[in-house]
């Protein structure tokens, strides 16, 4: 289905878990209780909890990394914190406080249960294992407080944008079972796998196939701390995950990299020049946020479509591979109070990431004094929308040349284009070089491989 429905609950799953689901790692989750097929729900994360086994005794250690990774990254958007031992009186005595450090808690994907499977300890643990991201361990953990295991195969699909719910604060013990939620329309258009994908994967995990290709799991794992930083990393980490069949064909996953499009980048700020003059400011500046976002999407930033700004709202934020807060600004002059603006809004929005994170200002007009000098002692850069279509142009016709870690480095703060074309003419220059070597290299190595074909036959 294409049209949009509405879901009412959601799943409470560990946070690990709904990262593998959302990976295409896994296609199954372990719920508490028995799931019908067609069942419709959000996937709720939580804070790890679960028979008092560690986290290195529950999770395979090929996914323990990535299982690290979701929980660090729970607990630093504090979304729910653990009921923790507060000493308030002289005496020690300690008074047990739920923490709770915000309101509401981020929903990335919705599932569809396709079945639900009990298993018991006479089923094929181990293999089970392989096929998933849980230690036999776990498994048999939990068959010593229940006889059977449910094993509920989900169909994911990832939500449009973020959905901010209410947090529950006594919601620890709902891991495995439903919580109520305000209606949430859902559609079938972005799902993780394909249907042709998932089918493979439910089939294999059905009959308890052993995984088909262990050593290439292991490489994938070890590669993929390097990924986040690393474009030839990253291509080989997609590559993999698409042959194990974690993902559908990487093609639907890049983003729109039309030419024609991206040459619209700085036609688009000198537009937004003309509407101020006519009035018409505010959809100068939607035009623009929204092609901005795209443009950083292009560069593989993740955007955080929650933040989508509008009056009194943060017009943009990245959480990968690192925070970056945008402003916007359209017309003219970008003005005095654009930096102000950003650091209220920052502030406000994600404060336990503003200060470490980078910030970026973008518009076609001229920073004013004052605001180049707030923005310097601010640490914020402004550019040009000239120099980002510059950027998304080097990335679009050259896959992954954009070191989004090294474009931080050239990030200056004040106007900082000049800079950030320092940076471009280094990869260009940087990627002929590679290719002068290729060509003087390619001759002599194919020479080589034949005398030693020669000298073997």
């Amino acid at each position: 289905m294409s049209e949009s429905v509405l879901i009412y609950n959601a799943l409470c799953l560990p946070a690990p878990d709904i990262e593998a689901l959302i990976e295409g790692r896994i296609i199954a989750a372990i719920p508490r209780i028995l799931l019908n097929p067609g069942q419709q729900f959000a996937l709720y994360p939580l804070d790890y909890s679960t028979n008092k086994l560690s986290i290195e005794q529950y999770y395979r250690l090929n996914f323990l990394p990535i299982a690290q990774s979701a929980l660090a990254q729970l607990t630093s958007q504090g979304i729910l914190l653990q009921p923790k031992q507060i000493s308030l009186l002289q005496n020690d005595e300690q008074l047990q406080l739920p923490l709770l450090s915000h309101e509401t808690v981020s929903i990335k994907a919705w599932a569809k249960c396709e079945r639900c499977q009990i298993l018991d300890k006479t089923n094929n643990l181990d293999i089970l294992s392989q096929l998933t991201i849980w230690k036999p361990e776990a498994f048999e953990a939990i068959l010593q407080k229940q006889p059977h295991i449910f094993l509920a195969f989900l169909r994911v699909y990832h939500l449009p944008q973020l959905c901010e719910v209410a947090a529950n604060l006594n919601i620890q013990e709902k891991v495995g079972k439903f919580v109520g939620l305000p209606n949430i329309g859902v559609s079938e258009a972005n799902p993780v796998l394909n249907d042709r994908t998932f089918a493979q994967r439910k089939r294999q995990l059905e009959k308890l196939e052993p995984a088909l290709h262990p050593e290439l799991e292991e490489l994938q794992s070890a590669i993929a701390s390097l990924a986040i930083s690393q474009p030839a990393a990253k291509e080989l980490d997609d590559d993999i995950k698409a042959f194990l069949g974690w993902s559908s064909d990487k093609l639907i996953k890049q983003p729109d990299v039309n030419l024609a499009w991206i040459n619209d980048i700085a036609k688009l700020g000198d537009r937004s020049i003309e509407l101020e003059e006519k009035k018409n400011n505010y959809q100068a500046g939607t035009d623009f946020e929204n092609i901005v976002r795209d443009s950083l999407e292009v560069l593989g930033f993740t955007i955080d479509y929650a933040h989508k700004g509008g009056a009194g709202g943060l017009d943009l934020f990245c959480s990968k591979p690192y925070p970056l807060f945008g402003e916007c600004k359209a017309g003219r002059k970008i003005p005095n109070d654009t930096a102000v603006q950003l650091l209220n809004l920052g502030m406000l929005r994600r404060p336990d990431l503003f200060n470490q994170a980078a910030k970026l200002i973008i518009g076609p007009g001229e920073p004013t004094t004052q605001l180049q000098d707030a923005a310097k002692i601010q640490g914020m850069a402004i550019i040009k929308p000239e120099t980002l279509q510059k950027l998304v142009k080097l990335q679009s016709n050259h896959r992954n040349s954009v070191d989004l870690f090294k474009l931080k480095e050239y990030l200056k703060a004040g106007q900082c284009d000049e800079e950030v074309e320092k940076y471009i003419d280094q990869v260009y220059t940087e990627m002929s070089l590679r290719s002068q070597i290729i060509t003087v290299v390619k001759p002599r190595a194919e020479f080589l491989a034949t005398l030693n074909l020669a000298i073997l036959l």
